[in-house]
């Protein structure tokens, strides 16, 4: 049975397993999660209550969460790019990066968003100044960590920039990386440059309109 994707094109956290799997021309079934195909959402809702997305369905097998995705298809369907290294203290690293990428860049980026699309009197501008200086904190320490470095992890793709790439690119739009920072600025355009995002972000920019924080004429 092939796999099945429910995911949504302009999630950070599906583009992230998308680049996984275009990285390693894996394929699948794209599952679409938008109002024209509401059977399936109501899929999504079967197999996991809490509605999350990405999911992925391997023969039945519903795999959660994107980090654990992209572990499972490289036991379960593993292609000639190996995103997770086979030496484990340089996977450690890399599922370091995964971390720092997740919840220093996303969640911080997510806190912005999910903020501007509440009703002005429910917002929270304390909750929202703290997250644009986590984001601000993130990248000062990732420029540092990237030194020296081609990818997240070292000379190699890997899983911590199948992070990366969608998290810093919509961290961008939300907190403007400082030209002082210029590893960093220069680690997101070769981002940007990988097959497989370029790939992701052009699936992506039908929905550009739906950024509340308006998306930049850029990138």
């Amino acid at each position: 049975m092939a796999l099945e994707l429910f995911a949504h094109p302009f999630s950070s956290y599906c583009q992230k397993v998308l680049i996984a799997l275009y990285e390693n021309d894996t394929p699948f079934e794209y599952r679409l999660l938008a109002p024209e195909q509401p059977q399936n959402m109501q899929r999504l809702a079967e197999l996991w209550p809490l509605r999350r997305f990405p999911l992925l369905l391997d023969d039945g097998l519903p795999v959660l969460e994107s980090s654990v995705i992209i572990e499972h298809l490289q036991l379960r369907h593993p292609g000639p790019v190996r995103l997770i290294p086979a030496d484990p203290i340089l996977a450690l690293e890399v599922r370091l990066m995964d971390r720092v990428f997740d919840n220093y860049i996303s969640t911080p980026q997510q806190k912005c968003v999910f903020d501007a699309l509440r009703q002005e009197h429910n917002r929270d501008a304390y909750g929202v100044n703290e997250a644009r200086q986590m984001l601000d904190t993130a990248y000062a320490w990732l420029e540092r960590r990237l030194q020296g470095r081609t990818w997240a992890a070292g000379d190699s793709f890997s899983l911590a920039d199948c992070a990366a790439a969608p998290f810093l690119f919509y961290a961008d739009w939300t907190q403007p990386i400082n030209e002082a920072l210029p590893t960093l600025r220069a680690y997101r355009q070769r981002l940007l440059q990988r097959p497989s995002f370029a790939r992701a972000v052009d699936e992506a920019r039908p929905y550009r309109a739906f950024f509340p924080l308006g998306a930049p004429d850029r990138d």
